[in-house]
């Protein structure tokens, strides 16, 4: 019998630990081992309870959810961290996915996309909101003094151009699946060239590949009208 995923909850709103835990009640493959009010504690939790998936709120006192999820990131590589956030548009949220988040979400996501999304993450994928990717990467990725260090030039120059092309699909916001269509390859060529990809990019997952993408301008955010 396949073991439960274990949850980790940092929130520092009680409201919304005790939500949040509600929610992954019903589901079976789902436990909910701890509960934290501030990224210090989450962190300490998480070294204690060795959670599969940290549920990360970005702003709590002490220590914020973007210095906690760099934590668990270097101690705990194999703990992965969802990002939730009140605000659409928090580029804190971005701040997030570069400290080794797999992903986001806004706080008002019904039960079902939490659950959906915490599989993905558990799975090794990276989840994205799709309504605030364009957005957000639009106002705080590529907006002048916002942008961060892209990865080195060499790294980039090194990609194949099969390589750049599943990176450029990947950022548009396609799955595997979708990309060995477009391609006319099969899917588990596709998985090889992702392999590939993040290694020369210094990239843990999607989340980062498509910053990066963004950051280095392989592609191009859509402005809002």
């Amino acid at each position: 019998m396949t073991p439960p995923i274990k949850v980790l909850i940092a929130d520092d709103q009680a409201l919304v630990r005790r939500g949040l835990a509600l929610m992954l009640a019903p589901e079976p493959d789902f436990e909910v081992v701890a509960e934290a009010a501030d990224g210090d504690e989450a962190v300490r939790l998480a070294h204690e309870h060795r959670p599969d998936v940290v549920i990360m709120d970005i702003r709590m006192p002490v220590l914020d959810g973007i210095a906690a999820t760099e934590r668990l990131a270097a101690e705990q590589p194999g703990c992965r961290v969802l990002a939730l956030s009140t605000f659409d548009m928090d580029e804190l949220v971005v701040a997030a996915l570069r400290a080794g988040a797999c992903g986001f979400l806004p706080k008002d996501i019904s039960p079902e996309e939490l659950v959906t999304a915490l599989r993905v993450v558990h799975a090794g994928e990276a989840i994205l909101a799709p309504r605030l990717l364009t957005r957000l990467i639009s106002r705080h990725v590529t907006a002048p003094g916002h942008r961060a260090t892209p990865p080195a030039p060499s790294h980039a120059d090194g990609l194949t151009p099969r390589e750049r092309e599943v990176w450029r699909l990947i950022a548009t916001g396609l799955d595997n699946t979708e990309i060995a269509d477009r391609l006319g390859v099969s899917a588990s060529t596709v998985k090889n060239h992702i392999t590939g990809l993040f290694a020369k990019l210094s990239v843990r997952d999607r989340a980062q590949a498509v910053i990066a993408a963004y950051e280095t301008g392989l592609v191009a955010a859509r402005r809002e009208a």
